[in-house]
């Protein structure tokens, strides 16, 4: 593996817990009611590539599962990380 190979699965998974936190985090906030992570970070973490640990944080703490941009569009955003993927890996 290359060293920009190496760099970038570090890079997913540092955002994919990274993700994963904040979500669960402004899950544990809406039960006791604090101060709220804006819906536009939680999407941005998404697609900065934090959508794996975003849909996991969903089907975990089931927070956000009733948004239907957070629905569709945490799936839609992992589907398009997945096609860019494999177009930059496909020779």
């Amino acid at each position: 593996m290359g060293d920009i190979h190496k760099i970038s699965a570090v890079y997913l998974l540092v955002v994919t817990v990274a993700t994963f936190a904040v979500y669960g985090w402004d899950k544990l906030c809406a039960k006791r009611g604090m101060w709220r992570v804006p819906e536009r970070i939680l999407l941005l973490l998404a697609l900065l590539g934090g959508s794996v640990g975003a849909l996991t944080a969903m089907a975990i703490f089931r927070h956000k599962t009733r948004h239907l941009k957070f629905r569709y569009g945490v799936p839609l955003i992992l589907i398009l990380q997945i096609a860019g993927l494999i177009y930059l890996h496909t020779p």
